[in-house]
C-alpha cells in the first residue's frame, strides 16, 4: 500500500466514522441531553452524561479536523508524506481524547447510568428502539434499550481504533526502513496500547458494575463512586483473613475493603504495605501475605501459592499507582510493571482506634506503617531573604488542618508588607490588596467561594468605612457592612430587577434584616457599569503590583549579572518550621534542560540576535526556559497571576485588573530584555543602541512579547472574559440555536442575502432529499475556517483566521457569480452573519473582546479592525434578534 492509497483509505474511513458520530450525536446525545431527571441520583448521573457528551464532542471535532486536512491534501497535492497523517502527527492528542472518552464512558457504566436513564419517563425515549436499530444489525425486540445504548456508544468508536491499527500496519509493511517507518511503527504501538486500554477499561467497568449490583444498598451508597474500580474480589480469586475477620475481600484502585456481615473496613492504599515475608506460623498448605496499615496489621491467606502471588502482585501495583496518583497506560502495561511501591511515603493520617494517638493527626513520613523521619512541617516559605529575614517576593503556605492558608506577595523584615494575595481555605475567601506589619491594611478586595465580591478599606486587619458589595445575583450594595456581610447603617441596595432600596439597615438577632428607607420601583435595569463594575483599578496601580519580583530582577541586572547574584535570582530559598534550605530551584533542577544558559553565553547571544526575526526566536526559547533569567521572571509572574485569578479569583469584576496586568508583564519583560542587551553591549565595549521613546517601547512589548507570554496566562484570563460576557453570550447562543434550526435556503432568505449570491450548486442532493431542507452545506469552507478561532490564543492569529474567513466567503461568491467579486458592506454583513450562525462558536463575545483588548495597536483602523467590527456587528445583531423574539413571546413590543 503506497502513501496515496493509505491516504485514500484513511480518508474514506474518517468520512464514514464522522458520519456515524454525527448520527450518534443527533439521534442519541441531543435527545438525552433534553431529558434532565429530577431525583438526586438521576441528577448526579446526568452530570456524568454531560461530561461524556463533552468528551464525545472533542473526539468528533478531532475526527472532523483529521478528515478536513486529509481531504484538503488530496485535492491540492499528488505527493504525500507521513506528516500528512493527522493521527500520526497528533498521535498523543488522539490517544488522550480516546482515553478521556472511554474513562468517562466507563464511569457512566459503573453507576448503572444507562439503566437509570432508560427508566426515565421522558418523551426522549419513546422512539429510541427505532433509532437504535439504525446502528445495531442484531437488534431485536428483546434487546434492552440500556444494553443497546451501551453498545452504540462504544463499539463504533472502538472499532475505528482497530481500523486505524489495520490501516497503519498495511502502510508500514510497504514503507522502507527510515524515519517515516519508525514514525508509523511508533504510532502503531501507541494505538495497540490504546486498544488494550479500551478493552481493560470496559472489562473493569463491567466487573465493578456487577459488584455494585450484587452488594446491598448500604455498601453501594457508601463505597460506590464513578471513578472507583474493582481490581480483584476474593470470591473470584479465593483468599481470606487468617482470623476470619471478613467474609469478603475487595481490592479497588484506591482502597482495600474487608466486609464482615453488614459492616466493612476500608484502608487507603497509599498507607498500605504488603510484606511478602510472613513471620507468623501458618498451617500446612496455607500461604500468607502480611498487610500493614498505620493502626492494624493482619494476614491474608491463600490455599494456592499462585493465588497468593497474583494477590500480592495486584496489591503492589494498585498501591504503586495510587501513590503515583494515576493509573498505568495501558492499565496493567509495562509502565512500572513489577516495581515495588516505595516503602517510605509522606501523607497525613487521622488516628481513629483507641490508644495514645486516638483523634490525633500525623502529617509526615511513614515507613512500613509507622511514623518515620521528619514530622511534616506545618508552614513552608518559598521566596527571598535578606539578613535571614523574609524580604521581597515570597509565598508562605500553612498546611495545618486547623487553619490552612496561603499568602503570595511582598515581605519586609519578615512581615507581610505591600501588595499581596491571601487565601483563607477555611473561610473559602481570597483577599487581594495591601498589607502593613503582617495585617491587611489599606485598600482590599475580597472574593468568596460563592461568587460574592466586595471592596473595602482595612486598618490593622479590620474593615473600616463604607464599601461596595457585589452579589452573585447582580444586586449591588453600597454602604457599611460587617465581616459576615450583614448590612449596617446607611446604605443603598440596588436589585437586579432595577428596584433600589435606600435607607438605614439593622440586623437584630432572630429578626433578620430590617430597614427604614425608600424603595424606588421604577423598574429600570441596572446599569452595566454597576453590575460589571471593575474593582481595584485606582486602588492598585499596575506598576505597584508584584514589585518584589521586578526589584529582584533589577538588582540582578544592576550587579552586572554576577554569578553570585544569579544564584540569588534563579533560586528561591525554602524555609520550613524546622530548617532553612537555600538555593532550591522552584521550577526545575539545573541540568534537566537542553540549554545550559550560562550568563556569558546569554549576553553574547543577546548581541547577535537583535534583528526582528531572530529576536523573536530567541525570546521564544528564553521565555520557555526555567533557567534563563527572562524565563524565570515569566514563571514567577505566572505564580503571582494564578494566585490572584485562578479558582475563587475567577470573578468577572476582576477582568480589567487581570487584563492590564498581563499587558504590564509584557512591558516589563521587554524593558528587562533591553536592560540585559544594554549590559551586554557595554561589556563588549560597544555603544548601546539609542533608547526608544516610551510609545515605541510599549508597541514592541505588545507586538513582540505579548503573543509569546499570553498562552501562560490565557486559561485564567479567558475564564474572566467568559464570566464578564456570560449574559450576552447566553443570549447570542440562544439566537444561534434558533438560526441553526433553519435549513440553508431558509436561512439565506431570512438574512436577506441576495439570491444571485446563493451557492445553490453546493446543495448536493441524495435520495429522498429536497434542496430546501439541506443544512450546513453553503459557505462550508468559510464556516470551518471561522471555527478555528477557538484553536489559538494569539489575538494576531485570531485576526488572520478572521481575514481568511472573509477571503473564503469572497472566494465562494466569486465562484457563484463566475467572476472576481469584491464584497461591499451591504453584502458582507448578511453573508458573515450566515457563517457566524453556522460556526456556532460558544463564547464569541468573550473572543471578540479579548481580541479587541489585546490586539496589536498598529492593527487599529486597518482591515483587521474593519473585519473585527463586522464580526462584532453580527454578534450584536444575533443578540438583538433573540431579545426581540423573547419580548414578543412575553407580549411586549420592541422599540
Amino acid at each position: 500500500m503506497c502513501t496515496a492509497e493509505a491516504t485514500a483509505s484513511l480518508l474514506q474511513a474518517e468520512e464514514t466514522f464522522s458520519a456515524c458520530l454525527a448520527q450518534i450525536d443527533a439521534l442519541i446525545f441531543k435527545p438525552l441531553l433534553q431529558a434532565e431527571p429530577h431525583d438526586q441520583r438521576g441528577k448526579d448521573n446526568f452530570k456524568l452524561f454531560l461530561l461524556l457528551n463533552d468528551r464525545f464532542q472533542a473526539l468528533w471535532n478531532f475526527t472532523e479536523e483529521c478528515y478536513r486536512i486529509l481531504k484538503q491534501k488530496c485535492s491540492t497535492s499528488e505527493s504525500f508524506c507521513i506528516q500528512d497523517f493527522y493521527t500520526v502527527r497528533k498521535g498523543e492528542l488522539f490517544v488522550r481524547l480516546y482515553v478521556q472518552y472511554f474513562v468517562t464512558f466507563a464511569n457512566y457504566v459503573v453507576v448503572h447510568g444507562f439503566e437509570h436513564a432508560t427508566k426515565s419517563k421522558s418523551e426522549a425515549w419513546k422512539h429510541h428502539k427505532t433509532v437504535l436499530k439504525q446502528f445495531l444489525t442484531d437488534f431485536t425486540s428483546e434487546t434492552s434499550t440500556s444494553l443497546a445504548l451501551y453498545v452504540v456508544l462504544h463499539k463504533p468508536i472502538r472499532d475505528h481504533v482497530e481500523q486505524y491499527v489495520l490501516l497503519l500496519t498495511k502502510l508500514n509493511e510497504a514503507l522502507k526502513e527510515g524515519p517515516e517507518k519508525d514514525l508509523v511503527t511508533g504510532a502503531i504501538k501507541e494505538y495497540m496500547k490504546l486498544e488494550s486500554f479500551i478493552s481493560q477499561v470496559l472489562d473493569e467497568a463491567c466487573f465493578t458494575k456487577a459488584l455494585w449490583k450484587s452488594l446491598g444498598y448500604k455498601f453501594t451508597d457508601m463505597l460506590c463512586v464513578p471513578e472507583r474500580r474493582l481490581l480483584e474480589d476474593s470470591r473470584n480469586l479465593p483468599i481470606s483473613t487468617s482470623t476470619n475477620r471478613s467474609d469478603r475481600i475487595l481490592l479497588f484502585d484506591d482502597v482495600l475493603v474487608l466486609i464482615q456481615g453488614n459492616s466493612f473496613q476500608s484502608f487507603d492504599l497509599k498507607l498500605v504495605w504488603v510484606d511478602k515475608n510472613c513471620r507468623e506460623k501458618l498451617a500446612p498448605g496455607v500461604y500468607g501475605l502480611r498487610i500493614i496499615t498505620p493502626e492494624e496489621t493482619f494476614l491474608l491467606s491463600a490455599r494456592d501459592p499462585q493465588v497468593k502471588a497474583v494477590w500480592r502482585w495486584k496489591l503492589n501495583q494498585a498501591i504503586r499507582q495510587a501513590l503515583n496518583g494515576k493509573r498505568d497506560f495501558p492499565l496493567w502495561g509495562k509502565t512500572g510493571e513489577g516495581t515495588e511501591p516505595l516503602s517510605c511515603r509522606c501523607f497525613s493520617y487521622d488516628f481513629k482506634l483507641e490508644g495514645k494517638f486516638k483523634s490525633a493527626t500525623y502529617e509526615g513520613e511513614w515507613r512500613w506503617g509507622k511514623p518515620h523521619g521528619k514530622y511534616g512541617n506545618e508552614m513552608v516559605y518559598k521566596g527571598y531573604f535578606k539578613d535571614n529575614m523574609r524580604q521581597g517576593f515570597g509565598i508562605l503556605e500553612n498546611f495545618s488542618a486547623d487553619h490552612p492558608f496561603k499568602y503570595t506577595g511582598q515581605w519586609e523584615n519578615d512581615k507581610k508588607n505591600g501588595y499581596g494575595v491571601w487565601d483563607d481555605k477555611d473561610r473559602g475567601e481570597r483577599y487581594i490588596g495591601t498589607w502593613h506589619d503582617d495585617h491587611k491594611h489599606g485598600q482590599g478586595i475580597v472574593v468568596t467561594q460563592s461568587g460574592i465580591c466586595y471592596q473595602r478599606t482595612f486598618h490593622a486587619g479590620k474593615m473600616v468605612g463604607s464599601g461596595i458589595l457585589l452579589l452573585e445575583d447582580d444586586s449591588v450594595y453600597e454602604g457599611n457592612f460587617m465581616e459576615d456581610l450583614t448590612f449596617v447603617g446607611k446604605g443603598k441596595l440596588s436589585f437586579a430587577n432595577g428596584f433600589v432600596l435606600e435607607g438605614t439597615f439593622t440586623n437584630k438577632s432572630g429578626q433578620g434584616l430590617q430597614t427604614q428607607g425608600i424603595l424606588n420601583t421604577s423598574n429600570e435595569q441596572l446599569d452595566d457599569r454597576i453590575t460589571k463594575a471593575q474593582l481595584g483599578l485606582k486602588q492598585f496601580p499596575v506598576e505597584k503590583r508584584w514589585k518584589g519580583i521586578y526589584d529582584q530582577f533589577l538588582e540582578f541586572i544592576h550587579s552586572g549579572c554576577k554569578e553570585e547574584m544569579e544564584e540569588s535570582f534563579m533560586g528561591f530559598h525554602i524555609q520550613t518550621s524546622k530548617e532553612l534550605r537555600t538555593q532550591e530551584y522552584l521550577f526545575c533542577q539545573r541540568g534537566t534542560e537542553d540549554v545550559s544558559w550560562k550568563i556569558e553565553d546569554i549576553l553574547e547571544e543577546l548581541v547577535q540576535q537583535q534583528e526582528l526575526k531572530s529576536l523573536h526566536c530567541y525570546l521564544e526559547k528564553a521565555l520557555k526556559s526555567s533557567l534563563h533569567p527572562l524565563g524565570k521572571l515569566l514563571k514567577a509572574l505566572m505564580i503571582a497571576f494564578q494566585a490572584t485569578y485562578s479558582g475563587i479569583g475567577a470573578n468577572r469584576h476582576l477582568l480589567t485588573l487581570a487584563q492590564e496586568e498581563v499587558k504590564y508583564y509584557a512591558k516589563k519583560i521587554w524593558e528587562f530584555y533591553q536592560g540585559l542587551l544594554h549590559l551586554a553591549l557595554e561589556q563588549k565595549g560597544q555603544l548601546p543602541t539609542k533608547s526608544v521613546d516610551g510609545e515605541t517601547s510599549d508597541q514592541n512589548a505588545c507586538s513582540i512579547v505579548l503573543p509569546l507570554i499570553l498562552p501562560c496566562f490565557y486559561p485564567e484570563l479567558f475564564m474572566l472574559y467568559m464570566l464578564y460576557h456570560e449574559r450576552e453570550d447566553d443570549l447570542y447562543c440562544q439566537g444561534i440555536v434558533d438560526l441553526s434550526l433553519l435549513p440553508d435556503i431558509k436561512l439565506l432568505e431570512f438574512l436577506d442575502v441576495q439570491k444571485h449570491l446563493w451557492p445553490l450548486k453546493d446543495l448536493t442532493l441524495t435520495t429522498n432529499q429536497r434542496r430546501s431542507l439541506i443544512k450546513d452545506k453553503c459557505f462550508l469552507s468559510a464556516t470551518e475556517c471561522l471555527q478555528k478561532l477557538i484553536t489559538t490564543v494569539d489575538p494576531r492569529e485570531k485576526l488572520v483566521i478572521l481575514q481568511k474567513t472573509y477571503e473564503e466567503i469572497e472566494s465562494t461568491v466569486s465562484r457563484v457569480v463566475e467572476k472576481d467579486y469584491k464584497l461591499p458592506m451591504d453584502d458582507l454583513l448578511p453573508l458573515l452573519m450566515y457563517v457566524v450562525s453556522r460556526a456556532k462558536i460558544q463564547h464569541l463575545g468573550a473572543e471578540i473582546h479579548l481580541i479587541r483588548d489585546l490586539m496589536d495597536p498598529t492593527n487599529q483602523g486597518g482591515l483587521y479592525d474593519f473585519l473585527l467590527t463586522a464580526l462584532e456587528s453580527c454578534y450584536e445583531h444575533i443578540q438583538r434578534m433573540r431579545l426581540h423574539q423573547r419580548e414578543n413571546c412575553h407580549g411586549t413590543h420592541s422599540p
